[in-house]
Formats: C-alpha cells, sequence, structure tokens
C-alpha cells in the first residue's frame, strides 16, 4: 500500500513540474485583413509600425507564406518596406 502512495505521488509531481513546461499552442485564423494597422507603414517607408500593427504580425506570422504566396496579396507583404516593418517588429518575414 505503502509503494503505490509512494507512486501516486510520484507521478502527480512529475504531472505538476512538467504542465508547467508544457506550451499551448493557439490556432491562429488566417485572415490578411487582420493586417490592416500595418498597411501604412507597409506602403510609405517613412512611416513606423505601430504596436498593433507589431502583434498582429507575429500573431498572423505563420500564415505569412500563404500571403507571399497569393497573388492578390503578395503586393503588400513581399516589398522591402514590408520587410522593414517585419524587421522592426522582430518577425522577420519567411523564406517561403
Amino acid at each position: 500500500m505503502k509503494a503505490t502512495y509512494t507512486s501516486l505521488l510520484v507521478v502527480a509531481m512529475l504531472t505538476l513540474l512538467l504542465s508547467n513546461q508544457i506550451q499551448v499552442s493557439v490556432a491562429v485564423t488566417c485572415s490578411a485583413v487582420q493586417l490592416a494597422p500595418c498597411l501604412g507603414a507597409m506602403m510609405s517607408s517613412g512611416t513606423q509600425p505601430s504596436k498593433a500593427c507589431c502583434d498582429k504580425l507575429r500573431e498572423q506570422k505563420p500564415c505569412l507564406c500563404g500571403y507571399m504566396r497569393d497573388p492578390n496579396l503578395r503586393q503588400y507583404v513581399n516589398t522591402q518596406n514590408a520587410k522593414k516593418v517585419a524587421n522592426t517588429c522582430n518577425a522577420p518575414l519567411p523564406n517561403c
């Protein structure tokens, strides 16, 4: 009985320790409209991206390759200004 209790205690402690290490991933809905706060900075070389822009850019990062392949969107996200915005936001554009 004591060995079973000790085993359960060890399992419970390991579960608690490991639960702090597990990262929960949240699915991102890919929607280029979410990058609207970045449009001014991406279209004008003198405009700095806002915090809202940087937040959205990092949030939409898993979607950027799809945007870069889309002929309707690549003119906005596959430019030198867009690269500068992404780098300023510490979210460099991926190589797709």
